[in-house]
């Protein structure tokens, strides 16, 4: 009997000292993939301790920060839940799902301007189409003061390698359209003073149906905690559908590739964008009085617009509260076609610029800018200040330093309003035939109408004040003025999660003294949008 009370004395410690083991030996990973399971079966306070467990066996990641967030929400614990999505929104491949569900956290606390902001970041980002949906609806549902439709869900998969976060983001928009002044011709006859033998030129206008094509494509690879790598694709085209229009024809198609670095914490965000493109331009240099291909010396030159352009980019923002500062700047060689007749476009652009930006309120900033570039030609001889161009003088080179200043004001939780004043001014840097100073104002409104339509106006005026240029380049043409104004509404309607129909109108008027380049152009458009 005693050496039976033995035995199982002995038994017993050696179980007591065997579970401890075997409670050692299994790991955070599974500790973490037994909490999604409990999740899964919406047992969240069970849920909530083996992510704890998962935690104090030595995982910290994001995903973990994440999913104990939104396990905290569904328990009804919104401050935790608001403390675990902040650590998770500053991971770059979960920024996009930790701002959604901060917004409903924010809302569950009655926070509605940071339900509002945390919901328009969602909403406003490229990457999630499906979550920028939700967001809007969230957005519009506060609008209307009814309860969330709660759609956090835990993201149940084991964070793995670089490959685990890509994103392929494919969108295109394709319609038809009506342009009523196809080639950009002045509405009236006029004395072309430019020519030796002064002829009376009588303009011809031609209108014509066009389709527009739009695309545009992002691949992201979410290598680094808060960076990314990208390479992206835009096509943008507009073809004309009789034949006798198509040398209006013209297109843009641009490559991209670079890296984009976001990192944000309760109060500050930086973020720092570089890349280098390489964009091709069609465009048939026509006669606007007529529409027909330029010929110069028997050489046709109808290609004189087209070009190759690549250089890099760069941007960065600092956030402080509501101050933001940043600057950009841009390198790009712009490779026209090669004319032998007359001089080619051949340049160098370069710009640098500063801008800072201040909220006042949760609905309203101001934002000032400032900008220097410059065009540097090769081939191209510069005027001398009678208007003549003679072959042998240096090439021209433009400077231009810009001042901006611009106010948005939302004035509904629907309807914002904005406003930009520029001020840009262009040296010559031959004799200064062509400086100028140019006063620019631009005003922009959108509303949400309901739960499907939105409304866009947008216009601008430009006035150039050129000191010392001549309409024609002959001192007999007067001085050189030119305005130009343009005028344009989007209205788009949300037919399903992944096709809006979208119409559209602009229009452009343009007066100058020298008559060549003085036109009205009306352009009005109807065209479907997908996007995933």
């Amino acid at each position: 009997m005693a050496r039976t009370a033995r035995l199982l004395l002995a038994s017993a410690l050696l179980l007591c000292i065997a579970l401890p083991q075997v409670a050692l030996a299994v790991t955070a990973t599974e500790l973490f993939a037994d909490g999604n399971r409990l999740f899964r079966d919406e047992l969240y306070w069970a849920a909530l301790l083996r992510y704890s467990q998962a935690a104090d066996a030595g995982m910290s990641t994001p995903l973990l920060h994440y999913n104990t967030g939104i396990a905290h929400y569904r328990a009804k614990q919104y401050v935790r839940a608001r403390e675990e999505l902040l650590l998770s929104n500053r991971y770059l491949p979960l920024q996009v799902v930790s701002d959604y569900n901060l917004g409903l956290v924010a809302y569950r606390m009655g926070d509605f301007d940071e339900a509002l902001r945390r919901f328009r970041s969602a909403r406003d980002q490229q990457q999630r189409r499906d979550i920028s949906k939700l967001a809007s609806k969230a957005i519009r549902e506060i609008q209307k003061q009814s309860v969330l439709e709660e759609v956090a869900a835990a993201q149940t998969v084991a964070l793995k390698q670089d490959e685990e976060f890509t994103n392929l983001d494919l969108r295109l928009r394709v319609g038809a359209g009506f342009d009523d002044n196809v080639y950009r011709t002045p509405a009236e006859s006029y004395v072309d003073l430019g020519d030796p033998a002064q002829p009376v030129v009588d303009p011809v206008v031609q209108s014509g149906m066009f389709v527009p094509i739009n695309l545009a494509a992002v691949y992201t690879v979410n290598s680094f905690e808060h960076e990314n790598f990208f390479g992206a694709y835009r096509f943008s085209g507009r073809f004309y559908s009789e034949q006798e229009l198509n040398q209006a024809d013209e297109y843009l198609q641009e490559l991209a590739f670079g890296t984009e670095y976001r990192r944000r914490s309760e109060n500050r965000e930086r973020r720092v964008y570089s890349a280098f493109k390489i964009a091709q331009h069609e465009e048939t240099y026509y006669d606007p009085d007529t529409g027909v291909e330029r010929i110069v010396g028997g050489q046709d030159i109808s290609d004189r617009l087209s070009y190759l352009r690549y250089g890099p980019q760069f941007w960065i923002r600092e956030t402080f509260g509501p101050l933001s500062v940043g600057a950009h700047a841009k390198g790009e060689l712009w490779d026209y076609e090669e004319t032998e007749t007359v001089p080619e476009y051949d340049h160098e652009f370069w710009s640098l610029g500063l801008n800072t930006q201040y909220h006042f309120t949760s609905t309203s900033l101001v934002r000032l800018t400032a900008e220097y570039y410059t065009r540097r030609y090769s081939a191209r001889p510069s005027y001398e200040l009678d208007g003549s161009q003679p072959a042998g003088n240096p090439a021209v080179r433009y400077d231009y330093v810009e001042y901006g200043i611009s106010a948005r004001q939302r004035i509904t939780r629907s309807m914002w309003l904005g406003a930009t004043y520029r001020l840009t001014d262009r040296q010559d840097r031959h004799v200064g035939y062509y400086d100028y100073s140019r006063n620019e104002y631009s005003v922009e409104f959108h509303m949400r109408l309901g739960n499907s339509f939105a409304f866009e106006l947008r216009g601008n005026y430009r006035q150039y004040d050129y000191e010392n240029a001549f309409a024609f380049n002959n001192p007999a043409g007067g001085r050189k003025t030119l305005e130009t104004a343009e005028a344009g509404a989007v209205i788009t309607y949300d037919m399903t999660d992944h096709f809006d129909l979208v119409g559209e109108f602009m229009l452009r008027e343009v007066a100058s003294s020298d008559p060549r380049i003085a036109y009205d152009r009306g352009m009005y458009l109807l065209g479907l949008r997908w996007s995933p």
